[in-house]
């Protein structure tokens, strides 16, 4: 094994010699010919005119001022519907093989994203270009040697009719190369275990016979899976019983809230790499390890635009305004938080994912994820999206040391006042009288627009302390535990006021 860690590494570093440097805005002006060229002839191509598109002397301006924004809702009412009443050609050529579920963090209700042939091919060359990107983080080779541990949903997809159905992290694992089989952990017949807590246990129940190198998925659950090891075999860390653990692939959500307890959990450092692998595709991941921030995929099948996140654009359920701008890749700016909206190889058109996104650096289109368009707190007027959330939750971390992944708050009225009340996830005794008044302050300093509410409507902030394990017990309520389920950061009222006869009752 030490001989092909050796050779696998040295391919990857060539590969990285070879490739010339990409030109992301020349590259998605060929992904919008290339997506507009193969779907011209379905009913959505036909409806939309996309041989008139193709033929304009500035295709992506006339494809923004011809096609409506289309969130989830809309595009399943009036196209998506036709596929799962046994339609086809529909917004993509074909039949889909795959529906991505996705309840993600809004909603009981899954959504049934078509996944196509062509976007698991997307998704498995956007995957190689991220492993390909490795060699910028100079490991060693002994690193291409051990095995890596995902812990997604699970893989064992339901069949529908024609097509099979799961999340889109089941989706990947089981469409895994086959030269990769022997590194991927927990293998097929673990990773197909429906219940969470059993397959963690499993894990668990296997974890000293596995040299774990790498792990992937979501933080909150990764945390736990890392808790349960470490109990199950009285360790200290989780490096005692896998001592060769170097990288961990985040993905779906920002790493920052975690980072304090999940590095808790280490022996030593680890490198830790974005990734942004959505239901609807693979949008980014970090290519360098001078920034954390992610390079988007704009050769694999993803065509981007970006909408400023601006209130007067973003109506009170997160959609768009109708007359929202849309900018190119060519037209961003950095610092300016956008609203992302894709059209892909599974068949979206213009549609808003959800997310909201920062250019840190242009040129190499480089992102973080700043937050979610249903999450931007602005009841009354003090306009805090999660990132700047977070933000204040890392500020808490600081002054008080302690550690809080997860927390959720909503602009809640008590009588004829407003308040953000918050629910912060520590196992540490905190003052709450405290938290309220750092928190607020912090936000006064950070944020003009909260610094004004502060004046006017907003009366101040409410805290309460809990477990942690109640947001993941929430989870496995509402939704269920691990795979793609991330927790909700804002809620609206009706939410929280479930939300709190939830925790009452824990």
């Amino acid at each position: 094994m030490a001989i092909l860690g050796a050779v696998i590494k040295g391919i990857i570093d060539l590969k990285d010699i070879l490739t010339s440097e990409s030109n992301p805005i020349e590259e998605q002006e060929q992904v919008l010919k290339d997506l507009l060229d193969t779907a011209k002839d379905t009913a959505f191509g036909i409806h939309y005119k996309f041989d008139e598109l193709l033929a304009s002397e500035n295709t992506s301006k006339q494809f923004s001022e011809t096609i409506p924004f289309f969130d989830y809702n809309k595009m399943n009412a009036e196209w998506w519907h036709k596929l799962h009443e046994g339609g086809e050609n529909i917004t993509w050529p074909g039949k889909p093989d795959y529906y991505a579920l996705s309840s993600g963090t809004t909603g009981k209700s899954s959504k049934k994203i078509p996944v196509t042939d062509d976007m698991i091919a997307a998704i498995k060359s956007t995957g190689i270009d991220q492993v390909s990107a490795l060699a910028n983080f100079d490991l060693p080779a002994e690193f291409f040697e051990k095995g890596i541990l995902m812990l997604g949903s699970s893989t064992d997809l339901t069949e529908k009719d024609t097509h099979l159905e799961g999340e889109i992290s089941g989706i990947s694992a089981s469409n895994i190369p086959f030269w990769f089989r022997d590194y991927y952990k927990p293998g097929e017949e673990i990773a197909q275990i429906e219940d969470w807590d059993e397959r963690v246990q499993k894990i668990s129940d296997n974890a000293k016979n596995w040299d774990i190198g790498a792990l992937s998925g979501i933080p909150s659950w990764i945390e736990l899976m890392l808790e349960k090891v470490i109990a199950d075999h009285n360790l200290k860390n989780i490096h005692e019983i896998w001592p060769n653990l170097q990288v961990y692939t985040s993905g779906g959500v920002a790493f920052g809230p975690y980072e304090k307890s999940f590095m808790a959990l280490m022996g030593k450092p680890i490198t830790v790499i974005d990734t942004y692998l959505a239901s609807e595709g693979f949008v980014a991941f970090q290519s360098r390890p001078e920034t954390d921030a992610m390079k988007l995929a704009t050769n694999n099948g993803i065509y981007f635009e970006f909408v400023p996140f601006k209130p007067e654009y973003i109506n009170q359920d997160g959609s768009l305004t109708n007359d929202a701008p849309t900018l190119r890749l060519s037209e961003v700016a950095k610092d300016q938080d956008y609203a992302l909206i894709i059209s892909t190889v599974s068949g979206t058109w213009r549609y808003l994912i959800g997310d909201t996104i920062e250019f840190t650096d242009v040129a190499r289109a480089e992102i973080k994820i700043t937050g979610r368009t249903k999450f931007f707190l602005n009841t009354v007027g003090s306009q805090l999206s999660v990132n700047k959330l977070d933000d204040a939750v890392n500020h808490i971390e600081e002054v008080f040391n302690v550690k809080i992944p997860e927390y959720t708050l909503c602009a809640k009225r008590f009588e004829d006042d407003f308040y953000h009340s918050w629910y912060l996830g520590c196992e540490s005794n905190l003052v709450t009288e405290e938290v309220v008044a750092a928190l607020d302050e912090h936000l006064k300093e950070a944020n003009k627009n909260y610094r004004v509410a502060r004046s006017k409507a907003l009366k101040g902030v409410k805290v309460a302390v809990v477990s942690p394990s109640v947001f993941h017990e929430w989870s496995g309520a509402n939704k269920k535990k691990g795979g793609q389920v991330k927790m909700e950061r804002v809620m609206n009222e009706e939410k929280f006021k479930t939300w709190e006869e939830f925790v009452a009752k824990q």
